[in-house]
Parts: structure tokens; sequence; C-alpha cells
């Protein structure tokens, strides 16, 4: 199998090259997430990923793009008049769970999209702030403000995102500093589209000022309450952010990650259990004076060729079916330490030269140069895009207290001892990324100052397919929610980790729903899916239910037994239930 390992390699290290020499050749551009039926037949929603849509209909009759606050008045009276189930999407659907799906049923779904209500940004530069219709995309906004000297400090690592809808799902930087790393927590207004009676005209326009009590729940409101019309966020006079990866041995990185997230503004660690490997991010404000033009163009935000990412899925693919940990590992050691040659992406200029990087804060705060297209191209695009069958992968994102996440740094590495290669598959993406969050006052935010992990990890394409190492992820999943006390990010996960969500926020939850009773009644903009997240009930278990995380398993069935998958306590973590592979049932529980 040596040729194999090799091959793996080389394909990935492939992908990075072209990522880097190709910078300035653009790819296809995402797909709409809404794909209507020329007869009119109804319409299907999907996220950025594929995971659900074709895969999991989510489907509509009526869908509406306003391009104004009163057409998007217009629509939601419209939909409270004919008691209609409401979401809203934006041009971009990268939300993982089904919260953007108004109904199962779909003659009682409607649909709202903010993809062209997106031409209004006002900036107020004596009172440092800017205001600007749901539908406008982070970049567009960032560049705006970029251009009036000011800076908006918080965004989110990935910028194919709209404004309404990052601040809805708790979307998110790093800092402990200021006011935070979470863009919500830079939310000075708002204005917000409800329900409303009859003699109303069916809807209503509240405007939630700073100071308004409401806006503790509006902020991050997973369009639970209303359509978010208006956000209004404050701002900085312009800076610079001065960048240098120190790529170091892990050891120790379970105690010294509160120091780092103290000591730098916008730090964060990047882990690589399988390679023993911890990359810190001194990361700081500089002043504009300082001399540098340096860009953030991640790499796995970079176009890809499409040849080049359907091989390395095919190559996956392979290692899956054959469970070949060590083709991962190739591939993990290659990808590791070619983000280390090129700095994750990072440029002096066109190309990396030197640390520390040194660049505007608009230019280095988020990137997603792979959004950005003419149609005519048609052979790069984002390696996820799913018409070109490329990368498909999980993202689980736990947000801990800090007392406790050291703690379950501990445990990952435990498990990471007992067999190092069977964590490759998560090298593979992006390791472990860890960010700092500040307290919020949000009632869906976090109560007290928070350390964030996120991990991607394979994905198959069916859903009845169990993954090489699916016991692995399982554990450190249910490790992060349910031994150590994380809370999901409301925007990603499995649904698995919202279990008991509401205890976990106990009266913050209760306080939020209390102001959903008072704005939504009826529960308009609530559905079967957004349910399942909000109230964290774990829903019937089936056969399978175990494998794509709509379950923890309680028996075999749950896993897929057929195909030599049972369910077995965790190794580390005894209480956890996972699938793991055995040759049969027998020898499993030997082992166990």
């Amino acid at each position: 199998m040596y040729h194999l390992w090799w091959f793996s390699g080389f394909l990935h290290l492939l992908i990075i090259i072209w990522g880097s020499i190709l910078h300035q050749i653009v790819a296809i551009p995402p797909q709409p997430p809404v794909q209507c039926n020329s007869t009119g037949s109804g319409c299907i929603l999907n996220n950025s990923y594929g995971a659900w849509g074709d895969r999991k209909d989510c489907r509509v009759q009526n869908v509406t793009y306003p391009t104004t606050e009163e057409e998007l008045l217009s629509a939601v009276a419209y939909a409270n008049r004919n008691k209609l189930k409401v979401k809203v999407v934006s041009k971009f659907s990268h939300t993982i769970p089904k919260l953007a799906c108004p109904s199962a049923q779909s003659g009682n779904a409607f649909l709202i999209s903010t993809a062209k209500y997106d031409s209004n940004v006002e900036i107020d530069v004596p009172n440092l702030a800017v205001t600007a219709d749901a539908g406008v995309p982070l970049r567009q906004l960032i560049d705006r403000v970029e251009e009036k000297n000011l800076s908006l400090v918080a965004a989110p690592y990935w910028e194919g995102v709209s404004i309404g809808g990052l601040i809805s799902t708790g979307a998110h930087g790093s800092s402990w500093w200021g006011k935070g790393g979470a863009v919500h927590d830079h939310v000075i207004g708002l204005s917000l589209v409800v329900p409303a009676k009859a003699n109303e005209g069916y809807a209503k326009v509240i405007k939630i000022g700073a100071q308004d009590p409401l806006l503790d729940a509006a902020k991050v409101s997973l369009g639970l309450l209303g359509v978010i019309s208006k956000v209004r966020l404050s701002l900085e006079p312009g800076f610079k952010r001065s960048i240098t990866f120190n790529f170091t041995d892990d050891a120790n990185v379970e105690d010294l990650f509160i120091e780092h997230g103290k000591k730098y503004e916008f730090g964060d660690i990047t882990w690589y259990p399988s390679r023993h490997t911890a990359v810190y991010r001194y990361d700081d404000r500089v002043p504009l004076t300082n001399p540098g033009d340096g860009v953030n163009d991640f790499i796995g935000f970079q176009s890809n060729s499409i040849l080049i990412s359907k091989s390395t899925r095919a190559a996956e693919r392979a290692f899956e079916k054959v469970r070949n940990v060590n083709g991962k590992c190739a591939l993990a050691n290659t990808f590791v330490g070619f983000k280390k040659l090129i700095a994750n992406g990072l440029k002096n200029g066109l190309l990396f030269t030197n640390y520390p990087v040194v660049g505007r804060q608009g230019k280095m705060q988020t990137s997603g140069s792979c959004l950005y297209s003419p149609e005519s191209r048609i052979d790069t695009s984002c390696a996820w895009d799913p018409r070109i069958n490329g990368l498909f992968f999980y993202e689980t994102t736990a947000i801990f207290p800090p007392k406790n996440f050291g703690d379950f740094l501990r445990d990952v590495k435990k498990l990471r001892d007992l067999k190092p290669e069977n964590f490759c598959g998560v090298d593979n993406y992006n390791g472990f990324l860890i960010r700092f969050i500040k307290a919020s006052e949000a009632y869906l935010g976090q109560s007290e100052d928070s350390v964030v992990v996120d991990f991607n990890y394979y994905r198959a394409d069916e859903a009845s397919t169990p993954r090489l190492n699916q016991d692995v992820w399982e554990e450190v999943e249910q490790m992060a929610f349910f031994k150590h006390g994380a809370k999901p990010h409301w925007a990603k996960n499995r649904n698995l980790a919202f279990i008991n969500v509401q205890q976990k926020y106990g009266n913050y939850s209760t306080k939020f729903m209390a102001v959903k009773k008072r704005l939504d009644p009826e529960n308009m903009f609530s559905s079967e899916w957004s349910d399942e997240i909000v109230l964290g009930k774990e829903a019937a278990k089936f056969d399978g239910c175990a494998l794509e995380g709509q379950c923890i398993c309680s028996e075999d069935r749950h896993c897929s037994p057929g195909k030599g998958y049972f369910c077995k306590p965790g190794l580390v973590y005894n209480e956890a239930r996972v699938c793991r592979y055995s040759p049969s049932p027998s020898i499993s529980s030997m082992i166990d």
C-alpha cells in the first residue's frame, strides 16, 4: 500500500500548490442556495455543502426576494395573513443544521431570501458606526468601512456570510480583548420585522436601540423572532494587524491556551494531534503607519482545481473503503508541512516571504477568495462545492468555559496516545482550531469568557455508510458536550450536540423563549428543524441513526452491524456510546 500513501500525499500537495500558484485565477461561483423548478412546482433549499437539499430535501412552494425594507415588511405580512411557516436564507447558506428550512410540509412553507436585499451600507464616521441591510455580504461591508479609514474589529474567518446571518447565528473570530471576537457583541442596534395584528397590517418593523432590553434577545436570534432588516455595528479607527505563526510541539497546549488568549488580541491556536504539533498565532493590532500590505488568503478558502479536488475526495473514499489510516496520515503530514511553508495563506504581497505579515485589518481578518468569479471559469471552485463531488465533511464546534477546556484537551490527548494515526483524518482538514470569545449579554451568546474549538472530519456520501474511525470522533464529540459541558455553536454541529441545550443556557434560554412568545406568538418562524436545535430534544431512534449524529447509539442497530460497526463504550470516556468497527460483535465484546 506504500504507493497509495505516496500518491495521496502527492495529490494533497498538488491541491495546495495549485491554490498558491493560481491565487489570481478565479473559480466557479457557488450556486444559489435556492433552486426552483421551471414548471412552477416548487423550490429546493440547499446549504452550500450539499448536506441537505437533494440529500435531505427542504422543499418550499414560495420564495420571495425583497430588495427594500418595505418589500420585506410586505413579505412577512403575506406569510402571516396566510398562516405560513417562514424562514430566511441569505445568498450564501453555510449553516450546517437545517435552521433555514421553514417546514417539512412544502405547501405550508414560505422562504424569504435576502440575496437581493444588499444595497444599503451607511457609514456614520463621527459616531464610529455602520448600518447595513441584512443581506449585505460581509466582504462588501468590510471594504466600504475600510474606504473611510475605519475598521470592523470582529469577523468570522470565512467571509461567505451576510450581515444578518452572521449575527443571528453567533458567528465569531477570536479575541478576549475589548468587546471580544463575536460579531454580535459589536451590534449597537437593529431593525426586526415581526408579525402583527390585522389592524397593524399583519407585520411591523421594530427598531431596537443599544439600550433596549430586546437587543439581548434579537442579536443572536437564529431567525426565530422575525426577520432582521438592518444591523448597526460599532467601528474603530482604522488599524493594521501583525501576524506570525509559530509551528511547535504540542506539549502543554492544555496549560498554555489561557495565557495565549490573554496575551494576543486576535490570537488563536491550531492543534494537529496526529502530528504532535501546535501552531500559535501571534496576532496583534499595529498602527496604520507600520509598513506592510499583507493579505490573509487562507488556503482552505482559495480556489482549487476541480480535477484535483475530485481526485482528493476519491483518494479519501479509497482510504475509507480499505480502512487505510496510514494513507490519511500521509495526507496529514504533507498538508501540515506545506501549511508551514506558505504560512497558511498569509501573503506579504503576491506571496509569503517572511514574518510578521502586516496588513490592514480589512485584508487580514477574514478570507474567502474562492467565492468571487465570473461564470466563465469552469476549472476551479471552492473545494467543497457539491456540484463537483469534492470535499464533504462534518464540522463540530464546541464552546467551553476555560476551566473545563484544559481537561478536555487532556482527555483528547489520552485518546490520541492510544493510537495517534486515528487522528490523521482531522489533521487532513484543519486540526483543532482553538479560538477565544468574550462573555456576552446576548441570551443565546456566552455568559462567560469562553474557548471555542472547531474540527472537521470526513463525511460519507451516503448517510448509511459508516466512517473510518467513526468511534473516535463520536467519543471526542461526546467528551466535549456531555463530559466537559460544552455548548454547541448554533450554526454548526450534528444534531446530538444540541441535546439538553436549554439546560446549558438555563435562565437565558427561558428569557429568550419569553421574548419569542411575545414577538411570534403563533410560532410562524419556528419549524420542526429549528425545534430540534433550540429545544435540544433527542429525536426518536432508528436503524443507523448514530452514523450521522441523529442519535447516540444504545443498541447495535443504531450503528451499522451489517458493515461491522457496533455500539460500544468509549475508550477514555467510558460513558460515551460510540459506533466502533470490529470484525464481529463477539470479538468486539472481548476487546471492550
